[in-house]
């Protein structure tokens, strides 16, 4: 259902009577010194199932004490608080990323990224490159001009449906007796070549009887990278590198509206220098708080079994040296693995691939069934990576087995990233209370890809279904699972409102959601996904001050535009973080395809005929006020117009390579 001006007016409307009886509730008069109102823009407050946008706000001392009106806010704190002005720009709840991994980022942003797509970082653009001889053309390039002998290069974002083969011998011919580790987009592959496994100090009997390592192409890949990471963790964890790599990830969550972290599957490698480092950054005060969820999988290995790994995580919220104000394990809660990675297209699914390869389990099956029954059974939230719709409906299986054995209540099982499953699927976690957090990132990235290997067109078309989640009242929050997806939560509900693809491509517009959905996504229900919605994610009295200040309002402009609105910055815990340059005002060139404005010309004029066309009531143009295009696979035209009416309407048009014209959403705006 499309999200309109007018239907957020009138649902503000209904909801105001409440909110406005709550605000006169909290309206006693108190004079505070450290006090502050945000009033003169759009306060978003992310509350109830309709839209609310409040006047003023009251934070004091790092919390929120009152929402309402601005006239009882001012009767509330008196003439000495302090005055925030908007200046007309929108207040929403701080954006949170429920899966988010500082390793993955530390190690990926302290190296070279050569990947299909392009990567904005604070520092430039890192350009993607597609095509098997381009792609060794730049890797060749980049270790020639980088790398060296005495030390490990690592490139990041290899895959091989945009780049060709890869193995170890291209490496040797390429690098020489340079150490050279190319990672797979995954993150859950590597290539080595021969200098790079001297350097490990790995040998073949390492891994005998592993059948997810081919040593002969220097390919390790799900439980073989899992056995190689303690060989390379203090390469990946050479302390000078991996703060560097953490900062950059810091200038990232700030400019881009993250207020909150939380990395499910603590650790990557080694508990005690990640959580070091990790704590040292924190050190720095930066406008973020981080929430760990250990790795149930990771921890058995590490602790030598599954009671041990329970016995370990059973003291880790309490331990004081492990927690401080802004770094905290959550309790009760666990990450567990299904089955592979997405990105390595070795996710397992129930009618297999086209090509007639096969998926992957991450834990083998006996044993993912005793971690599951023993965090089950202790009364844990479960967090487990799922991908395709077999390994899914593995974890469901269990947690039927588990809810008629040991019944529990309120258990918030949730399946994470879910990159494609089916309607009955859906069903059967309605009925068992299980939730889903997801990355709608998938489907920009890959449907094109997948359609043509893989998936076929109708899987690829129908990646990351969510309205068959939302409309079972199924709670659903958006994680980037950075580096799966680039940390911009406004891209994320960007992809799930218009499912749109990187050719531009409008894939299964029944599973767009709404606006207003999308934004519950990466804030209430984000920190409902970590057991934290009664501390963050929305704007009420008693929670933390954590904001996000937004140049637009994102439910007055076309859903298309909802990943371009510029981020002025946030405020933590009471305290403003602008950006120097707000982000999106900074950048010529988006991942996705930035909106630039262009001249009006025949083209425009057609567009526009096309959108007035579709008016259930004739019309004339009076004026065309404003035009803004994307070049995709095709065009997407962003118009606003005048009528001979005097209304004002806004359209956004998609037209593809062979010239038809289709409406995506059109709002009139006066």
């Amino acid at each position: 259902m499309k999200t309109t001006p007018i239907a957020v007016f009138f649902a503000c409307m209904l909801t105001v009577f409440v909110c406005d009886s709550v605000a006169v509730q909290q309206s006693a008069t108190s004079e505070s010194a450290n006090a502050t109102i945000y009033h003169n823009g759009h306060i978003l407050t992310m509350t109830g199932d309709a839209p609310y946008v409040a006047e003023a706000l009251i934070e004091e001392s790092g919390q929120i004490v009152f929402v309402g009106t601005l006239k009882d806010a001012r009767q509330r704190v008196g003439s000495s608080a302090d005055e925030y002005d908007l200046e007309g720009a929108t207040l929403m709840p701080g954006f949170i990323e429920p899966h988010l991994h500082p390793s993955l980022a530390a190690v990926m942003l302290q190296n070279e990224i050569i990947a299909p797509y392009d990567w904005k970082l604070p520092s430039g653009v890192k350009r993607g490159v597609a095509g098997e001889k381009e792609f060794r053309q730049r890797i060749t390039e980049s270790i020639q001009g980088n790398a060296s002998a005495d030390e490990l290069y690592f490139i990041w974002g290899y895959h091989q449906l945009w780049h060709g083969s890869l193995s170890r011998d291209l490496l040797n011919e390429i690098a020489g007796d340079k150490p050279v580790g190319v990672i797979h987009r995954s993150f859950h592959e590597i290539f080595l070549n021969d200098a790079a496994i001297h350097a490990l100090g790995v040998k073949e009997e390492d891994f005998a009887g592993n059948p997810q390592v081919d040593w002969a192409r220097g390919h390790f890949y799900e439980g073989g990278w899992l056995a190689l990471v303690p060989a390379m963790a203090p390469v990946l964890l050479e302390p000078e590198k991996y703060r560097k790599g953490l900062s950059v990830m810091t200038e990232l969550l700030q400019d881009n509206g993250v207020t909150t972290i939380a990395e499910p599957g603590f650790p990557s490698s080694d508990f005690e220098t990640e959580l070091a480092l990790l704590l040292a950054e924190m050190k720095k005060t930066p406008p973020y708080d981080v929430y760990l969820i250990p790795s149930g999988t990771q921890l058995y290995a590490m602790k030598g079994g599954n009671q041990e790994a329970l016995d370990f995580i059973e003291t880790l919220s309490t331990t004081e040296e492990y927690n401080t104000k802004n770094v905290k394990f959550l309790p009760k809660q666990v990450k567990l693995f299904a089955d592979g990675a997405i990105y390595s297209q070795l996710m397992q699914m129930k009618d297999g691939y086209t090509d007639g390869h096969e998926g992957e389990w991450m834990t083998p099956l006996p044993l993912f069934g005793e971690q599951v029954e023993m965090y089950w059974d202790n009364g844990y939230k479960i967090h487990v990576h799922a991908n395709g719709d077999l390994g899914q409906q593995m974890v469901i299986d269990n947690v039927w087995r588990l809810q008629s054995e040991n019944p529990r209540d309120n258990h918030r099982f949730t399946l994470h990233h879910m990159g494609y499953f089916t309607d009955d699927m859906t069903e059967m976690m309605a009925a068992l209370g299980m939730e889903a957090s997801v990355n709608p990132y998938y489907l920009w990235a890959l449907a094109d890809k997948y359609a043509e290997y893989g998936l076929g067109r109708e899987r690829a078309e129908n990646l990351v279904a969510l309205r068959l989640l939302t409309d079972r009242d199924i709670p659903v929050s958006f994680h980037s699972d950075f580096s799966m997806a680039p940390v911009e939560p406004l891209t994320l509900a960007w992809t799930a409102a218009n499912r749109s693809t990187s050719q531009g491509n409008l894939l299964t517009q029944d599973q767009r959601i709404s606006v207003y959905a999308a934004l519950k996504a990466i804030t209430i229900d984000a920190a409902r996904a970590l057991n934290l919605e009664s501390e963050i994610g929305s704007l009420e009295p008693g929670k933390v001050a954590n904001f996000t200040i937004l140049e637009e309002h994102p439910l007055e402009i076309p859903s298309m535009r909802l990943k371009d609105i510029a981020v002025r910055g946030v405020v933590y815990r009471g305290a403003v973080h602008l950006n120097e340059e707000p982000r999106m005002a900074r950048d010529t060139e988006r991942v996705v395809g930035g909106y630039q404005a262009v001249e009006v010309d025949e083209r425009v004029e057609e567009v526009v005929a096309f959108a007035i066309g579709q008016l259930k009531t004739p019309a004339t143009l009076q004026s065309i006020l404003d035009v803004r295009a994307q070049v995709v696979s095709g065009m997407n035209y962003d118009v606003t117009y005048r009528l001979d009416d005097g209304e004002v309407w806004n359209a956004l048009v998609y037209k593809n390579l062979q010239g038809k014209y289709s409406l995506v959403q059109q709002a009139k705006k006066n």
